[in-house]
């Protein structure tokens, strides 16, 4: 019987990012999420044409989408740093670019740090910051949707909230096609509930009154090192941290979610890693 759900994980793209969708499918997932560069160099070269028809192919002919990019680790669109802030518009604006090129659906981007101002001039930074990046890009009328993140909730990390993300979303709607991806060990570390059935039912109702169920298109699916409430954010493999496999298990099998793809980011720590991840979750699907 062929999956319908789509659970994938965030892959390496070495020799050529359609690469990666191969790798995908022999490791038996079903969507995935890329770096479009690395994720350490604020400048990155255009997509190669061949990579990108190459990389369209691949995904019609394998079924393989939708294709996710996490945007690159330097970006931090509220800095209050003119200079990062500048250089985090343009690196985000390539982003925007190689995504549109490459045909993603979603590209994945943290909201910042906003230390040294308070947070609602970060807010309003970050709405501005990403305003100016996709100014003139053909994002209008295309699957394409920026994804807000959720964070670990970190002194002056913006998006430790589902309010606060709500609230970015809110300020750009109008202006670029966004949307939210959910992080299961950001939400758990940030102090929501994920580990028991009721404090997973008033977790998904606050989603539901602030961010709303149906704009979240990504899951992250991580299990965490550390404990609920604790704002580390250290990913483990699923069912080996402290959350378990059970708010996996809920997650995969609530119809609410039943829109969503579903992507691990958990550690390579040995080779067959990135398999055994998706496996798991692939397990727990009922």
């Amino acid at each position: 019987m062929p999956m319908t759900k789509r659970i994938g994980i965030h892959l390496g793209t070495a020799g050529g990012a359609s690469n990666a969708v191969e790798r995908a499918r022999e490791i038996g997932a079903n969507t995935l999420q890329i770096f479009s560069s690395s994720p350490r160099m604020w400048r990155a070269p255009r997509v190669d044409p061949r990579q990108a028809e190459r990389m369209k192919d691949l995904r019609a002919r394998l079924d393989v989408g939708p294709l996710v990019i996490h945007t690159s680790y330097l970006v931090n669109v509220c800095s209050q740093n003119e200079d990062t802030r500048q250089k985090s518009v343009a690196a985000f604006r390539g982003e925007v670019e190689r995504a549109l090129d490459l045909g993603a659906e979603y590209l994945v981007l943290h909201p910042g740090s906003w230390k040294g101002l308070t947070r609602d001039q970060g807010l309003k930074l970050a709405a501005d910051s990403i305003r100016r990046a996709i100014d003139g890009l053909p994002v209008q009328g295309t699957p394409f949707h920026i994804l807000i993140e959720n964070t670990a909730g970190a002194e002056f990390s913006l998006g430790g909230s589902f309010e606060q993300v709500a609230e970015l979303v809110e300020r750009l709607k109008t202006s670029a096609p966004v949307a939210v991806c959910l992080d299961t060990c950001h939400t758990h570390v940030a102090g929501y509930d994920l580990l028991s059935a009721e404090g997973y039912e008033e977790t998904v109702r606050q989603a539901a009154a602030t961010v709303t169920l149906e704009a979240v298109k990504v899951w992250h699916m991580n299990d965490a090192k550390a404990e609920r409430g604790s704002k580390l954010d250290r990913h483990e493999h699923i069912g080996q941290g402290t959350m378990g496999l059970e708010p996996f298990r809920r997650l995969l099998n609530d119809a609410r979610w039943a829109h969503c793809a579903f992507v691990a980011e958990t550690p390579v720590d040995e080779p067959g890693d990135e398999e055994r991840n998706v496996r798991v979750l692939k397990s727990l699907v009922e």
